[in-house]
């Protein structure tokens, strides 16, 4: 099924885009590297976050770091909830572990960490734009 698409500027395709990492971080198969999938979750968080900067109309910087970002919507008032800082931990799948030989191999226990964590942001991210009952866009 194919979703509506949205313009840029609109905070749903960033809830749209965040929502299609997450599935691909979910396509664990043994042909595929827990660190590429560990990248998808740290793509969904980055982009659901950056989709609460969308809806409250705020430049956000392009950076792959979640821990600042998350720090300055939480200098302009949002409320983060504690389990949503818990997404810094995943900025590192942004650079050191998605190339060969510059991170450790990842374990099934730290892609299902990464997995809840994103899962977590993005669910956060949909209620902060859409309410509290995150209703599909």
């Amino acid at each position: 099924m194919t979703r509506e698409r949205y313009d840029s500027d609109d905070p749903r395709e960033w809830l749209n885009r965040a929502r299609s990492s997450l599935q691909w971080a979910r396509q664990n198969a043994p042909e595929i590297y827990l660190e590429e999938l560990c990248f998808g979750a740290q793509q969904a968080a980055e982009k659901a976050i950056k989709g609460v900067f969308v809806h409250l109309g705020e430049a956000f910087p392009y950076t792959h770091d979640l821990e600042k970002l998350l720090s300055l919507l939480s200098q302009k008032g949002v409320r983060v909830p504690e389990a949503i800082w818990r997404a810094q931990g995943l900025t590192p799948f942004a650079f050191e572990l998605r190339y060969p030989g510059v991170g450790m191999d990842i374990t099934a226990e730290e892609y299902r960490q990464a997995l809840v964590i994103a899962e977590a942001v993005v669910r956060w991210a949909e209620e902060s734009i859409l309410g509290e009952g995150g209703k599909r866009a």
